[in-house]
């Protein structure tokens, strides 16, 4: 079987804590991720926030031992769909990924309408990577339960899944029941838009991946060893029944800066192959290169090149 080609992705900041912020900029920057080669563009979600935002380095209900909110409650933060539209009609070939969305917090019919259309109107640039999230409160302000927001977002996927790829559409759980029903347009991407699952080494993340999953994004211990996590998962999703063989699987790289300040593209690019080694397919930066936005053109391109010296 062919090695698959490791892909370069940046996180774009759609969040501030700022009064005010320039989003144009932040779409610009989104396309100049575009125009200089870099493979997909990933955008995260907050729905609402409540202001226990110390649970946030609470690992036992989701989120990151030691990691820390990046915004008050009062941080604004762009929905990610409306973002990735947005981007989809000024760009033409960067994929468009969640890192991740609450999909749960979402009735499952609309969000398969909404995914389905993006995903046609980008042409097939849809990449949906979901999480149960760490905030109670996202929950209650949604009328759901926290305790059950795994199978609410089972229940959420297996709705999106039975829509992209049954013309009359049949499905029956505890949550919800429905027969003979059609939605179009179906997404472009065969199967229905790819879903990449985050969370930790465990049986519920592995059940999750065997069933709807093309990729992983490891969160919280699982980056501690992330070779023996990535091993550990695949055994996991084979015990339940899923196909390990081509799945796809994020990894965290840094942009490491010279003494003056500015990007050390070959120090930046030196951990990849290390990534790959232990099975990463999907090589993920932060987008905040610089803190002068009128940069970013003149950046991004030696970053792009650096990365494939070391990764084709």
């Amino acid at each position: 079987m062919a090695t698959r080609t490791p892909e370069l992705s940046l996180y774009l900041g759609t969040f501030t804590d700022g009064p005010h912020h320039d989003w144009r900029a932040t779409l610009d920057l989104a396309r100049s991720m575009d125009v200089a080669g870099v493979d997909r563009v990933v955008v995260s979600d907050h729905v609402v926030f409540g202001e226990n935002l110390d649970a946030y380095a609470d690992a036992s209900i989701g989120g990151q031992a030691g990691g820390r909110q990046p915004t008050g409650p009062d941080g604004a933060w762009l929905e990610p769909l409306t973002v990735l539209t947005a981007i989809a009609a000024t760009t033409t070939r960067i994929r468009l990924g969640t890192a991740v969305l609450l999909a749960a917090l979402r009735r499952p019919a609309v969000l398969a309408k909404q995914l389905a259309t993006l995903d046609v109107l980008s042409e097939g640039r849809v990449d949906l990577g979901v999480g149960v999230g760490w905030q109670r409160e996202e929950y209650e302000a949604a009328g759901l339960s926290f305790d059950d927001r795994g199978r609410l977002l089972d229940h959420t996927l297996e709705v999106c899944q039975t829509l992209w790829t049954q013309q009359r559409a049949s499905y029956r759980s505890a949550e919800l029941a429905f027969d003979g029903i059609h939605q179009m347009p179906k997404p472009v991407q065969p199967g229905g838009v790819p879903i990449w699952v985050s969370g930790t080494v465990n049986n519920a993340v592995a059940r999750r991946i065997a069933r709807f999953g093309s990729g992983w994004i490891p969160w919280g211990s699982a980056y501690s060893d992330l070779p023996g996590a990535i091993a550990a998962m695949k055994d996991k999703v084979r015990e339940f029944g899923g196909d390990p063989t081509g799945l796809q699987v994020q990894g965290i790289a840094r942009v490491d800066k010279a003494d003056d300040g500015s990007i050390d593209y070959a120090a930046s690019a030196a951990a990849v192959p290390a990534l790959v080694d232990a099975g990463v397919t999907d090589v993920r930066f932060p987008a905040s290169l610089t803190a002068d936005r009128s940069r970013v053109p003149e950046i991004l391109p030696p970053l792009v090149e650096a990365f494939r010296a070391v990764s084709e």
